[in-house]
């Protein structure tokens, strides 16, 4: 089965939100307003290049170590620049997948990063097309 990927357009509708000027490993900001810095647009601070980017949901748990999780949405950018060390979404024999891009010994290779060894390293061959790099990753949590 093979997969014809196109480009769809996506706008930006500017959503400013507080950012504490505090940074918290693992607590919760005061929510005194002496503490707010500035203002932060969620999507514009993932997405840097609108008119490159697309949103993906993930399926799957080879990503696990690199803090992406089966059902997480990523920004992929199309315009990123694909070096080692990047998480990238390649299209690999009419498959979709998405894995670190490793360079060794001269050769790339599209890493799994799970917490397991279930998943095998992928080579990257002439056929293999890199379509996007990374940029960020949505992740909701339960509030209630």
């Amino acid at each position: 089965m093979s997969f014809h990927l196109h480009p769809l357009p996506i706008t930006l509708i500017p959503r400013d939100m507080p950012l504490a000027s505090v940074r918290v490993p693992a607590g919760f900001p005061s929510p005194a307003a002496d503490d707010l810095e500035e203002t932060v647009d969620p999507m514009k601070w993932v997405v840097r290049h609108e008119h490159a980017t697309f949103w993906w949901r993930v399926s799957g748990d080879s990503l696990e170590a690199e803090g992406i999780l089966d059902g997480d949405l990523i920004a992929v950018d199309r315009a990123g620049r694909r070096r080692s060390g990047r998480i990238v979404l390649a299209l690999v024999e009419g498959q979709i997948t998405v894995k670190k891009l490793t360079k060794r010994n001269g050769s790339w290779f599209l890493d799994p990063r799970a917490r397991s060894d279930v998943y095998e390293t992928i080579p990257v061959s002439e056929t293999t097309e890199i379509w996007g790099v990374v940029a960020g990753v949505v992740r909701r949590l339960p509030v209630e």
